[in-house]
């Protein structure tokens, strides 16, 4: 005998570009094709903290995510959109209370019940020291907000989650299942550790009850699945034994999903169809363990930004398995499953472990060097097992020859980002600038600065600075003054590690182009711009480590400027830049041009995600070589490099 028929998880598509004009439209379309929840995708200067005209800004706006500057931008994103009736989720971190603070003003004027909103704020830092990068204060300040968020949370809007635990990009960081499991929940033992103080006893168990998660879903689907189970079962434990939680309702692990992003390929892209289904089935067919809310990237994501009718295809997915299929209609498919018993109680062992390590070091801000460290390493073995072909990735290290793909044919294959929109954003920013309240926008931030120094919690100062016209910005450098800036380890050490499978040949090139240079190959790589995806420039940089060159890596958010004065101070000898917000273009032009300017004549390599016209193009300035995903082979990447220094010894 069958269940009755659940209500679905929420569908989302992670969206947002351009401007918040263009993003609204997106929306109300999304909305309009059946998708139950908002997901909105930030730009890189929001999410950081910055104005759409800072010097870091440039290139960034409206690449990634929509840019949001000030209340006229929000009101504009969530036009025609009641947001009483909305489930909203954003994804945002570091700027979570000054998004959040927009969102409530933009919701008042609207005339809705602050009280009725639902949604969530990701709001979580840690994860963004490990993984992604859009970090702005030092952990313990971060903390603090992330904590004045739930507080706030708690008293005004009840129906919101103030804080998302995000082990999605833990795992495109490379960590192992039983890591994303330890480091996200030892995150969320050390928010609510923190929060403890701020809310009264007999509230804390309905806080606990209001944190949720927002994970990964890869492609390993027995594994995958398990892991869930597993996140199910030791949340439930932590609620129950370290928090003393005991109703049930409250310990439930309440999670969103995106699955793996990571692992679409540029090869064979079609072949991404597949593997988005495989991993929605992981956080979907367990109805112990299924998603609240899912949302999936699009077939070609691994291209350049999907067009409408992509994301519809992925939405479609969803709605098939939800109302076709008669998934719904049943208890758990897994329960009693004695492989599926084993697995989960591997992986919760796995974790325990982990998560003891942690605690043993003073908890998660604590060991945030730790953790970055274990998954640089982890991703490292990830990429060994690809390279050899130990772990099999269809269309990239195996079954590479294909037809051509007719979906990928023509001009329109991708959606192009508004050439436009960032001029056009920075002239409205002067705009709203020009036509505010100067004394009253003096005031808000004074009051902002007072309350950060002081301990209140930040949120209705907040709120006060978004209805007087503050901008992103503005917000931002008051934060930055209050608390300090943070440079987050890069996980890569400067001892070489123990892998040694194909470089030999590769350090021999190297010592032999060192000797005739007279010192080590030096290699300098950086990351300009805002783009915070740093797995890639952390691998290339620890595989060249391990080949015997001289590395000079500081991390991530740096100005072209300050790229180039590295460079000749360290009197590099190849420069490598890691871009992957689409930026490449204007960021590659300043560099190339400083670097002509200081007559630095050492080659230039590029790696992002960067489309085949524009890698043309990047030739033709002067870049010696430009990498894209499918160059997965680190090894022949490394020889490449030693060729552009010395091409007889590669040659040899």
């Amino acid at each position: 005998m069958t269940a009755p028929r659940e209500t679905p998880w929420l569908f989302r598509t992670y969206a947002g570009h351009s401007t918040a004009t263009a993003s609204n439209a997106l929306y109300r379309t999304n909305l309009a094709k059946g998708q139950t929840g908002l997901s909105v995708a930030f730009d890189l200067p929001t999410q950081t903290g910055y104005d759409s005209d800072h010097e870091l800004a440039r290139g960034e706006v409206g690449k990634v995510g929509v840019p949001v500057a000030h209340l006229g931008d929000m009101r504009a994103l969530f036009a025609d959109i009641p947001l009483d009736r909305m489930n909203t989720s954003m994804t945002i971190n570091a700027t979570a209370p000054w998004l959040l603070a927009l969102y409530i003003a933009v919701a008042e004027e609207q005339g809705a019940d602050i009280a009725a909103l639902q949604g969530t704020v990701q709001n979580d830092i840690i994860k963004e020291y490990l993984s992604r990068g859009t970090y702005i204060c030092p952990p313990k300040a971060s903390l603090r907000m992330i904590t004045d968020v739930a507080a706030y949370t708690r008293t005004h809007l009840p129906k919101w989650n103030p804080m998302n635990v995000c082990s999605y990009h833990l795992q495109e960081a490379g960590a192992t299942p039983e890591q994303e499991l330890a480091f996200a929940l030892a995150t969320a033992c050390a928010v609510l550790d923190d929060l403890k103080a701020k809310v009264p006893p007999a509230d804390f168990p309905n806080m606990v009850g209001r944190i949720s998660f927002f994970v990964n879903a890869g492609i390993r689907f027995v594994t995958e699945m398990c892991k869930m189970r597993a996140f199910v079962d030791l949340w439930d434990e932590i609620c129950r034994d370290r928090y003393g939680v005991t109703e049930e309702k409250y310990r439930r692990f309440r999670y969103g999903v995106q699955v793996n992003s990571l692992g679409l390929t540029e090869q064979q892209p079609e072949n991404n169809v597949y593997r988005i289904l495989i991993e929605m089935l992981a956080v979907t067919l367990s109805k112990k363990a299924r998603a609240r809310a899912v949302q999936l990237p699009a077939w070609n994501e691994a291209l350049g930004l999907p067009r409408p009718w992509d994301q519809q295809w992925s939405l479609r997915m969803q709605q098939i398995l939800a109302y076709e299929s008669d998934l719904l209609e049943y208890d758990d498919l897994f329960d009693g499953n004695p492989a599926v018993d084993r697995k989960v109680e591997a992986l919760k062992q796995g974790a325990r472990t982990e998560l003891a390590q942690i605690d043993a070091m003073g908890g998660a801000v604590a060991a945030i060097d730790y953790m970055k460290g274990r998954l640089v390493e982890a991703n490292a073995e990830r990429i060994a097992r690809v390279e050899s072909g130990e772990t099999t990735v269809v269309g990239v290290n195996r079954w590479t020859e294909a037809a051509p793909s007719p979906l990928t044919a023509g001009d329109g294959a991708i959606m192009l980002a508004d050439p436009d929109a960032e001029a056009d954003q920075i002239a409205r920013l002067n705009q709203w600038r020009a036509t505010r309240d100067p004394a009253a926008v003096a005031a808000a931030l004074a009051a902002l600065r007072r309350d950060a120094a002081s301990g209140a919690n930040i949120m209705p100062a907040s709120i006060a600075a978004a209805k007087a016209g503050v901008t992103t910005g503005e917000w931002g450098a008051t934060i930055r003054s209050a608390f300090g800036e943070y440079r987050a380890p890069t996980g890569v050490s400067k001892n070489r590690s123990n892998r040694t499978e194909g470089l030999e040949p590769i350090r021999a090139a190297v010592q032999q182009v060192s000797a005739r240079l007279g010192r080590p190959l030096s290699f300098l790589v950086g990351k300009p711009g805002l783009d915070g995806h740093s797995n890639g420039a952390e691998q290339i940089a620890a595989r060249a480590r391990d080949c015997g060159m001289e590395i000079h890596y500081e991390g991530i958010r740096l100005t072209p400027a300050e790229i180039v004065a590295a460079a000749i101070e360290q009197q590099a000898h190849v420069i490598g830049l890691s871009i992957l917000s689409g930026s490449h273009m204007s960021l590659v032009s300043e560099v190339l041009e400083r670097m002509r300017r200081e007559g630095i004549e050492a080659p230039l390599v590029i790696g992002g995600i960067i489309p085949e016209e524009d890698a043309a193009r990047l030739r033709a300035l002067g870049v010696a070589a430009v990498y894209t995903p499918k160059d997965f082979e680190l090894n022949r990447i490394m020889l490449d490099i030693v060729g552009l220094v010395d091409p007889e010894v590669a040659a040899a």
